[in-house]
């Protein structure tokens, strides 16, 4: 019985992250489909509609809106619209939340580079990973903060939470890291497999070679 029970949890193991992905695609495509794919009904006859419309609308569209926020004008038009939501209540602090989560994740490599950190703990012989989210405090009433200090986001294995302390600059190495390889690796507890950082070298090498 104790072997079946392991054969059905390593198998549970091995489909769990596919199956989490899939379900995740699945919502994001219906999601594009129904809604974008009724704006497309509403427009075409019903005899030319092909489903699968909605799903390729919101991909040229967000590929256009990005093509876009190249151009000032548009660029403008976005801070606007930025500004409005920033003055709405319960809107401004749901709004303001999600975009510097994705300000986490913008930038070029040598700038996401600089965000990962590790903070040495004081009186310990250990370091926790981390992401630099300000070094500048002028904004904030005084004792937040200040000369030689940083904000640091430290997330929490396994949970979508975490914690955000001010720091010495100098208890913080910074990290040659993504953004994106560093949160997965804290949010994993580093159980990540290191056969993948080995093939992304080796590919790395091939593509300098």
């Amino acid at each position: 019985m104790k072997r079946i029970a392991r054969f059905f949890f390593d198998g549970l193991l091995a489909v769990l992250p596919l199956a989490v992905t899939i379900y995740i695609l699945v919502w994001l495509f219906r999601t594009l489909e129904s809604v974008l794919g009724g704006a497309i009904r509403w427009l075409l006859p019903e005899d030319l509609y092909v489903p699968g419309m909605g799903i390729a609308l919101g991909v040229v569209v967000i590929f256009v809106l990005g093509l876009l926020l190249r151009l000032w004008l548009f660029r403008t038009l976005v801070g606007v619209v930025d500004a409005v939501f920033d003055r709405v209540p319960l809107v401004k602090s749901i709004y303001s939340a999600v975009k510097d989560l994705t300000k986490l994740f913008r930038g070029s490599g040598a700038d996401q580079g600089k965000r990962v950190v590790m903070v040495d703990l004081p009186g310990e012989a250990g370091s926790l990973i981390g992401f630099v989210t300000r070094d500048r405090f002028g904004d904030l009433p005084e004792g937040i903060g200040g000369s030689g200090k940083v904000a640091v986001y430290l997330p929490m294995s396994y949970q979508l939470g975490g914690y955000m302390l001010v720091v010495d600059k100098d208890r913080v190495r910074g990290v040659d890291m993504a953004v994106e390889d560093a949160l997965r690796f804290a949010l994993t507890a580093g159980a990540g497999d290191d056969d993948d950082g080995k093939a992304s070298t080796d590919q790395e090498k091939d593509r300098g070679a």
